[in-house]
């Protein structure tokens, strides 16, 4: 898989070391039983999975303890708080998972250190109580012989806070049902990240996290800016509309505990991405003056490989820091049979290099060799397979999963314009010859499946209210090309200043976006227009390559609130065809209003949004036409909520959004 383990290096040095087995227990209790399993291992560090059962009393809080006999250190846990004293540790349960029914489980994780070996403890302590009871026997990890084990990075996100709901049987797809497309998807340790194609917004490549596969938080961007070398990117002398990052990889290097993203822009250029910290850190590495179209990354005992390519797939050996190339070859010419494949993700599995591609936007493809050079030979996954999304398209590019109990997942996506196109989740089985086999429902891609063998963990919604108070944007905020800087601020709500004098949303510098959750939701902003200059326009936009709007015309000192379409933009190059008609109005005073957009993005056609205008933030009145969406796929991003303010006349005006509710 993407995180590439090798156990079997693991497990040379723990015979060479004389260490335990990969996978351990130790005793467990009359009250209690305790099943600690090392789930990978690695030289220096292991990853650890701890199971407590309750069989006495119930317990509203647990603290469960050990010593290590061999100067392990606990580095990173989850799903509880550590404290540890030389060889003792103690590990305290969580809000969410303190309350302990008889015959009930705790389940925590955690990464560690170790020097000369790595023997379970002898035996644990709950509540002050010597756990003594049988145990469960685990067995070894079923992680391949080839792959590397990957360990959490200390900047992941804590555990939830709030009690988490009764975990449910199944889950029901899209996972997310947001516009996340091209998607990578990789795990280190137990946690999960999905990176995603952005085209001109910013930051870009955003990323999910996930500790189930199912609930999905926002978690940040590989990408800060679109320093892609050309000013377009800032709306100066140019536009960047559909360009910017496409599908694009996404990696974690054990070896350096480090996230790679690389990805190649306007079919010329690949750049190379890299952090630490999934939320914070990113820089840019490298510019390589040749396109890895649609690229898949893969770390092979760390030595970094490149799939790539469009009908003509090819693979590269990068430089170990990844800042130019070793050598590349074309591997694989797509028969005329098939025609197009591209999308390519690359893996390894046992003594198997796979690359994963994809048919647009119908059907998925595997290419297997014994070298990452080849010759490869192919297999159809899926072809036409009907999707789980009533109305969408065939699920299909995304990438591969491996969990930490050795499951297999493919995270696709289906085509749901006009939203756009929304993650899908399945399991994958392997073949007894050693082909991955997509798992189906009566035929189709499931609209509901069991749910993956995993601890469930219910994050935060990916909806909400943002009143703007902290000193940065969220990660669920994305710009519409780059931003200007000095024109904005966020802290005591979020502070507009024109950026840009033009009568084209467009050509506007500084609209803030974010995605609109499906199948249907409603967005909610309360406008401060007081410090507005005359020729300014601000509101809350359907933006994509047809758009409409609500929002604030101030002309001759007088403020009116319009709802505006005929926005447009051509499809060759994305010229604007169209700035937009005034379809109703009303004069409005007092210097604040609530501005509402409810849009059904189910997919199909005729889909429509509907706007309306409050001066109370209670009452609200439907203003013009709704507004039919565009459900062509060229543009490829859906439609999003947008927030902008710039000048017909002069720069020198401001607004404030002092809130921004989607639910």
């Amino acid at each position: 898989m993407r995180r590439q383990f090798w156990l079997a290096s693991a497990l040379t040095l723990a015979v060479a070391a004389g260490l335990t087995a990969v996978a351990t227990t130790a005793e467990a209790a009359a009250g209690c039983r305790v099943t600690y399993t090392v789930t990978n291992q690695w030289q220096g560090g292991f990853g650890a999975d701890v199971t407590i059962t309750n069989l006495g009393d119930p317990l509203t809080g647990w603290q469960l303890s050990w010593a290590y006999a061999a100067g392990q250190t606990v580095t990173q846990l989850w799903n509880g708080t550590v404290t540890q004293s030389g060889a003792q540790v103690t590990v305290t349960n969580t809000g969410y998972n303190g309350a302990l029914p008889t015959g009930g489980t705790a389940n925590f994780g955690f990464n560690g250190s170790w020097t000369s070996s790595n023997p379970a403890p002898a035996g644990f302590t709950l509540n002050g109580v010597a756990c003594t009871g049988s145990t469960t026997p685990t067995s070894a990890p079923t992680t391949d012989p080839t792959t590397t084990p990957t360990t959490a990075p200390t900047t992941s996100a804590p555990p939830p806070t709030d009690p988490p709901t009764s975990a449910p049987s199944t889950f029901s797809n899209p996972v997310v049902w947001q516009d996340f497309a091209d998607g990578d998807i990789i795990r280190v340790g137990d946690v999960y990240y999905y990176s995603a194609s952005t085209m001109h917004y910013s930051p870009g490549a955003p990323i999910l996290r996930s500790y189930d596969l199912v609930n999905w938080e926002y978690a940040g961007h590989s990408v800060p800016r679109l320093d892609f070398d050309s000013s377009a990117y800032d709306l100066s002398g140019g536009r960047a509309y559909v360009k910017g990052i496409w599908a694009s990889a996404f990696n974690y290097r054990p070896s350096n505990s480090t996230f790679y993203w690389l990805g190649c822009t306007e079919f010329n250029r690949t750049y190379v991405y890299a952090s630490t910290a999934i939320g914070s850190g990113w820089g840019k590495k490298a510019r390589i003056n040749k396109c890895y179209y649609d690229a898949g990354l893969l770390f092979d005992n760390d030595t970094p490989y490149v799939a790539y390519g469009n009908t003509t797939i090819s693979v590269a050996q990068l430089a170990p820091d990844l800042t130019s190339e070793v050598r590349s070859q074309t591997v694989y010419t797509t028969p005329s049979s098939i025609g197009t494949l591209e999308g390519s993700r690359m893996y390894k599995r046992g003594n198997y290099y796979y690359i994963w591609l994809t048919r647009p936007a119908n059907g998925q493809y595997v290419l297997r060799s014994t070298s990452p050079w080849g010759p490869y030979e192919q297999r159809q996954v899926l072809l036409n397979l009907p999707g789980p999304i009533s109305g969408g398209g065939v699920p299909h590019q995304g990438g591969l999963v491996q969990t930490q109990n050795g499951d297999w997942w493919y995270m696709a996506f289906t085509d749901a314009y006009p939203g756009g196109r929304m993650p899908t989740l399945a399991p994958i089985t392997w073949s007894s010859d050693g082909w991955p086999v997509l798992q189906t429902v009566n035929g189709r891609w499931g609209a509901t499946y069991p749910r993956p063998n995993l601890p469930w963990h219910p994050l935060a919604s990916m909806t909400g209210s943002d009143s703007f108070t902290t000193g940065a944007l969220g990660p669920q905020w994305e710009w519409n090309h780059n931003p200007d800087t000095s024109k904005f601020s966020v802290g005591n709500g979020l502070r507009l200043s024109t950026a840009t004098v033009t009568n084209d949303l467009y050509n506007a510098r500084n609209t803030l976006t974010r995605r609109i959750p499906g199948p249907s939701s409603t967005a909610t902003i309360q406008l401060d227009y007081t410090g507005m200059a005359n020729g300014d326009r601000a509101g809350l936009a359907m933006l994509r390559d047809q758009s409409a709007w609500i929002g604030i015309r101030k002309d001759n000192g007088a403020t009116r609130v319009s709802m505006t379409n005929g926005l447009t933009m051509s499809t060759s190059g994305w010229t604007t065809t169209g700035t937009g008609t005034e379809q109703a109005g009303a004069t409005v005073s007092g210097g604040k209003i609530w501005l509402r957009v409810s849009a059904n993005i189910q997919p199909g056609s005729g889909r429509t949004a509907g706007f309306s205008y409050s001066t109370n933030g209670s009452t609200f009145s439907p203003l013009g036409p709704a507004f039919t969406l565009n459900n062509d796929w060229q543009f490829f991003m859906g439609y999003r909520f947008g927030v902008f303010n710039y000048a017909t006349s002069a720069l020198g005006g401001s607004v404030t959004v002092n809130q921004f509710a989607v639910s």
